[in-house]
C-alpha cells in the first residue's frame, strides 16, 4: 500500500513480503467485485491475476446483459444472488456512470413447442419474483419488434432485461478496490499453494510466476482455472468445462432493427443464440455454446458464424444485410451442476467461487457479499461495520449517454476533450490521456480499447490504430525515464 492508503498496481517486479488477510486469486468480474466489498473492511487485502488486466477473461467476452434471473432454477444459489445482484449492480452503476439501458427482452416461440413451454417459464419467473412478465400473442410480438422474421408465434416478454457495459463494470470494481488500499498484481500466475496452519495462525503462501505472496486467507475467484485452483488445495468438487460462444458484432447502422434482447426458448446449454443491441450502439448475434477441452480456444470459426448466421437469418433476416464489426468468442466456465459452485473450507481458511456462468457479471455483488459472510463464518475478523468507500466516476462508453466529443463545456475547460483520435467510436485525445492515467491503467492496446473503445468501431483500427500505439506508447516510454 503506498503511503496515500491507495493500493498497489503491479505488473512485474517482486511481491510484498507482509502477509495480506485475504488474497483473491482472479480478476474477472467476480474476484474485482470481492475485492471491493472486502475493501470496505479494515483487512490487508491483495489479488492476484494471470493476465495483465483486469476482465480479460471471461469477463471481457460476454453478451453483456444485466440478467433479472427470471429463468434460474428456483430456490438455487444462483437464483437468489442473480436476483440480489441486478439490484445492487443497477444501483451502483447509476452511482458511477456505467452505462445500463433497460431495454426488456421477449423470449420468442418459433414452433409449437416452444410456444408450449412459454407458460411454465411465465410461472418460473414468477417463482423468481419477477411479476412483471407477460406472454404475448404473434399480433403483440410482431407489434413490438416490425423486423422479426415470419413464423412467430408468440413471447414471454421479461420488461427488466437490460444491457450494461461489462468492460467498466469490473474496471469500476477494481478502480474502487485499488483506491481504498487494495493490492492488484498483474501478469502473477498461481503455480501452487502451500497451505498454510489455521490452529498457529500461520498463513498459506502462494507459488506465483513472480514469486511468493502469503495469505491468511484465500478466495478462490479463477473462472476457468478455479478447479485447478481446487485442486491445489485438495479439493475435486467439480470441473470447469469451457463453452465457448462465438458472437458477431454488427455495425451501428443496424441498432434500429431491434428494440428488445431477442431470446430463444432456453435449452439444457444455456439461453440459446439471441439478438440483443448493446450499450455502444451495435447489435450482437450470438453466442454458440461448444463444450470445449480447451481453456485457451477462444478464436472463431468458419463454422460457428456460418450458424450463427443461419440462425439469425430466421430471427432478424434485416441483420444480414448489415455490415459486420467484429467477431469474437468467449469461454464460460460451465461445470457439472446447473447451480455455482460456492464452497467455504474453515478448516482450509478457503472459499472457492467456481462455476460462475453467463450470469457472473450480474451476480458479481451479491457474490461479493456472500462470500465475504462465508469467510466471517471461517474465522475471519472483519473488524467491525463496513465503511463507505469514496464514489468512483467512470469514462462513459454509452452511446445513448453523453460523450466528452459532445459536451461543449468539457471541450471549453479542456480542448483534448474535442480531439478526436478514433473517428469511428469518436474518441478523444482527452479520453485516451485519462484511461493511461488512471488508477488502474492498461497494459495493452486492447486493454485501452476497453477503456476507450478506441480502435473499436467500423475499421477496426485501420484509421487510427498508428495515432492510438503511439499515444499508448509514449505513456510506457515516459514510465521508463
Amino acid at each position: 500500500m503506498s503511503q496515500d492508503g491507495t493500493g498497489l498496481v503491479t505488473r512485474s517486479g517482486s511481491l510484498p513480503s507482509e502477509p495480506y488477510d485475504v488474497t483473491v486469486v482472479g480478476a474477472g468480474v467476480v474476484g474485482a467485485a470481492l475485492a471491493r466489498e472486502l475493501a470496505r473492511y479494515r483487512l490487508r487485502v491483495a489479488v492476484v491475476e494471470s493476465s495483465d488486466d483486469v476482465g480479460e477473461g471471461t469477463s471481457k467476452a460476454n453478451t453483456a446483459i444485466l440478467h433479472t434471473g427470471f429463468d434460474a432454477v428456483p430456490g438455487s444459489l444462483e437464483a437468489r444472488l442473480v436476483r440480489e445482484g441486478q439490484r445492487l449492480l443497477s444501483a451502483y452503476a447509476g452511482e458511477c456512470g456505467i452505462p445500463v439501458e433497460r431495454v426488456g427482452a421477449l423470449l420468442v416461440a418459433w414452433d409449437e413447442e416452444q410456444l408450449a413451454a412459454l407458460p411454465g417459464l411465465l410461472e418460473k419467473a414468477g417463482r423468481n419474483g419477477h411479476d412483471e412478465a407477460a406472454l404475448l400473442d404473434a399480433a403483440e410480438v410482431r407489434a413490438r419488434e416490425p423486423h422479426l422474421g415470419p413464423g412467430a408465434l408468440g413471447a414471454l416478454a421479461v420488461p427488466g432485461e437490460s444491457i450494461i457495459c461489462p468492460w467498466t463494470t469490473p474496471l469500476a470494481f477494481a478502480t474502487q478496490a485499488v483506491r481504498s488500499g487494495v493490492d492488484l498484481h498483474l501478469n502473477c500466475r498461481l503455480t501452487a499453494v502451500g497451505q498454510g496452519d489455521a490452529a498457529d495462525g500461520t498463513p498459506h503462501t502462494l507459488r506465483t510466476s513472480r514469486g511468493d505472496v502469503r495469505t491468511r486467507y484465500l478466495v478462490n475467484a479463477a473462472g476457468l482455472g478455479a478447479d485447478t485452483v481446487d485442486r491445489m488445495l485438495g479439493h475435486d468438487t467439480f470441473t470447469v468445462t469451457p463453452r465457448r460462444g462465438q458472437l458477431i458484432v454488427f455495425d451501428k447502422l443496424a441498432r434500429d432493427l431491434v428494440r428488445h434482447i431477442l431470446l430463444p426458448v432456453p435449452t439444457a446449454l444455456g439461453k440459446g443464440v439471441l439478438v440483443a443491441p448493446t450499450v455502444y450502439g451495435n447489435v450482437l448475434l450470438g453466442p454458440t455454446a461448444e463444450d470445449l477441452d480447451d481453456k485457451q480456444a477462444t478464436g472463431s470459426t468458419a463454422e460457428g458464424l456460418a450458424g450463427l448466421r443461419e440462425k439469425g437469418a430466421r430471427i432478424l433476416p434485416e441483420l444480414l444485410d448489415e455490415d459486420v464489426t467484429a467477431v469474437y468468442a468467449g469461454l464460460r466456465a460451465a461445470t457439472e451442476d446447473d447451480d455455482y459452485q460456492i464452497h467455504a473450507r474453515p478448516g482450509q481458511r478457503y472459499v472457492t467461487v467456481g462455476g460462475i456462468r453467463s450470469t457472473g457479471l450480474t451476480a458479481s455483488m451479491a457474490i461479493a457479499a456472500y462470500v465475504t459472510g462465508l469467510l466471517a463464518d471461517c474465522g475471519l475478523d472483519l473488524g467491525g461495520e463496513p465503511r463507505e468507500l469514496a464514489p468512483v466516476t467512470m469514462p462513459n462508453l454509452g452511446e445513448n449517454f453523453p460523450r466528452p466529443y459532445q459536451r461543449a463545456e468539457l471541450i471549453a475547460a479542456d480542448p483534448e476533450y474535442g480531439a478526436l483520435v478514433c473517428h469511428c467510436e469518436r474518441v478523444t485525445r482527452g479520453e485516451i490521456r485519462d484511461a493511461l492515467a488512471s488508477t488502474v491503467p492498461p497494459g495493452s492496446l486492447d486493454g485501452l480499447r476497453r477503456r476507450t473503445r478506441a480502435r473499436g468501431g467500423r475499421c477496426q483500427g485501420f484509421y487510427c490504430g498508428a495515432a492510438v500505439r503511439e499515444l499508448f506508447e509514449r505513456r510506457d516510454r515516459l514510465a521508463t525515464r
